[in-house]
């Protein structure tokens, strides 16, 4: 399989002085479900937001697709972010409109500005929202206002609104982690189903090892910014975990 995503030498800076992440080199093969593992401040949702340029990097090369994402500008950048979509540990969702509405916004990146100001009247793209919503289990839930639902069911509907971009690329970050673990587990299946049914390359930062090995084919380890493990989740043992999370840290399971 070709790599989807080409990463050389990443960097990024903060203004503050913080050096996120250092040199990372990583390709991403079509269809896999990379897992990103790491603490808190170890580089996750810098990474992620990196690849499509949510954050600038510092320096480095990033190609999605064959696309070079660092170089892009207005109407190309635009166009590559179509292929990326992004799911959100908070949901980034419009809490007082509609499921329905929420999914529709996800076609906004196809959409000149007068469309855009009309999106709910468009037939064809109501039909495709209202299957999304039916993917995630939420047809029934189209019209109920976001604020009203759960945050198993939120997390649903952002996923769907994703799949409105026709996305060849999924970067989720921390997607689960405000979850309780059986909605997690839930939310997280979703995400497989798919990766295996519509070989969406996933990107997915996670805090739980137990939900990487059920779901991710690889797992990438961050510490303080740099790559410390990179291989199948079955390979990562106490020792592994350890040089991952820390010394003291101890593995929790969701089942």
């Amino acid at each position: 399989m070709k790599n989807i995503i080409e990463i050389k030498n990443l960097h990024k800076i903060y203004a503050t002085g913080i050096h996120a992440i250092k040199g990372v080199n990583l390709d991403v093969k079509e269809g896999e479900f990379l897992i990103l593992l790491g603490l808190s401040g170890s580089g996750k949702s810098t990474f992620l937001r990196c690849l499509n340029r949510l954050i600038e990097p510092t320096s480095g090369d990033i190609h999605i697709d064959g696309e070079d994402v660092i170089d892009a500008r207005g109407q190309k950048l635009r166009y590559i972010r179509r292929k990326v979509g992004m799911i959100f540990q908070q949901f980034n969702l419009i809490k007082n409109l509609s499921s329905l509405t929420n999914v529709l916004t996800g076609k906004l990146g196809y959409s000149s500005l007068l469309h855009s100001l009309t999106f709910p009247r468009q037939k064809n793209d109501i039909k495709i929202a209202l299957k999304n919503l039916h993917r995630v289990g939420l047809r029934n839930y189209a019209e109920n206002k976001i604020m009203n639902l759960s945050g198993g069911q939120q997390q649903r509907v952002s996923i769907a609104r994703t799949l409105m971009q026709n996305p060849k690329v999924i970067l989720a970050d921390e997607p689960v982690a405000s979850l309780d673990p059986a909605t997690a587990d839930s939310v997280m299946k979703y995400l497989g189903e798919l990766n295996k049914k519509d070989k969406i390359t996933i990107v997915c930062s996670l805090h739980f090892l137990s939900l990487a090995r059920k779901y991710g084919s690889r797992v990438v380890g961050l510490k303080d910014g740099e790559i410390v493990f990179d291989g199948t989740p079955q390979e990562i043992d106490k020792k592994r975990f350890k040089e991952i999370y820390g010394e003291d840290a101890q593995e929790v399971e969701i089942r």
